[in-house]
């Protein structure tokens, strides 16, 4: 093992999830300024991204700000991307040297109006034969129920992938009878920390009633020896090897423009 103890990797087996502090002071403070500097720049943009569907029996208007791919907004995220005891924690986990970038994004929920997620696994979003794939959440603000933090079902991972009950195309989450939000386990969490956890863990947030923002940033990676069994989010940088090889890349001449040009019209409605 290169980052973590032997107690940190019983814990993600166990709970499908392990929390760390990996950032130094500088760091996090460098994230957050660099973090709100971003969401200023874009406030004009469309950034709402409250979850669609039938689970969510509340008749409150909420909110929350979202932006995708940091790493085309600042350099200081696309360094973040290569930092060395975080893919030592992930190649820990993961148990490969060849690790992929999938995707990142961020959400910002406003003091007292900030939107709840229903408890959802992530492999409805972008499932993998061989389950590689691992989200890195970092809290940029203390975190907890009050003030829309994260939670989880501990274990959950190792129920393997469950019914997706959504009513809206684009939008995935479970029964949210069999997984109650008030059943789950709440992370507190400080700024900075990171939880490190499987794309099967049952997972969800709470409402931001409180008088404080919440934000996150997730980063999503995946194996290089994994194949997507469906290509349902593709994401600027998808597949940029940020730690060994990828082999199974195609370099034929010929197809080096095709993953941009389907994207681009799927994008444009074109598929």
């Amino acid at each position: 093992m290169k980052m973590l103890t032997k107690d940190q990797m019983k814990c993600y087996a166990d709970n499908g999830y392990v929390v760390l502090d990996i950032l130094t002071e500088s760091e996090i403070e460098e994230l957050s300024t660099e973090y709100d500097a971003i969401f200023t720049r874009k406030a004009q943009c469309n950034l709402e991204a409250t979850w669609q569907g039938d689970w969510n029996k509340e008749k409150t208007q909420t909110s929350v700000s979202s932006i995708h791919s940091l790493q085309m907004h600042s350099a200081v995220y696309s360094r973040f991307l290569h930092h060395k005891k975080l893919l030592d924690a992930c190649e820990d986990i993961m148990e490969t040297p060849n690790i992929l970038l999938h995707h990142t994004k961020a959400h910002l929920k406003p003091p007292g109006v900030g939107s709840p997620f229903p408890m959802h696994q992530d492999y409805h979003y972008f499932p993998f034969e061989k389950d590689s794939m691992i989200a890195v959440f970092v809290s940029m603000d203390d975190a907890d129920p009050h003030n829309g933090g994260l939670c989880v079902y501990p274990g959950s991972h190792k129920l393997g992938p469950q019914e997706d009950v959504s009513n809206v195309d684009g939008w995935h989450y479970l029964s949210q009878e069999k997984f109650p939000l008030e059943n789950a386990t709440p992370l507190s969490l400080k700024k900075g920390q990171i939880v490190i956890f499987s794309y099967l863990l049952i997972h969800g947030s709470y409402n931001n009633n409180s008088d404080r923002v919440r934000r996150m940033y997730l980063v999503q990676l995946s194996s290089a020896e994994d194949t997507m069994i469906s290509n349902l989010h593709p994401s600027a940088c998808q597949g940029m090897v940020l730690r060994g090889a990828c082999a199974e890349r195609d370099a034929n001449i010929k197809k080096r423009h095709n993953d941009h040009l389907q994207a681009l019209q799927k994008s444009k409605g074109g598929m």
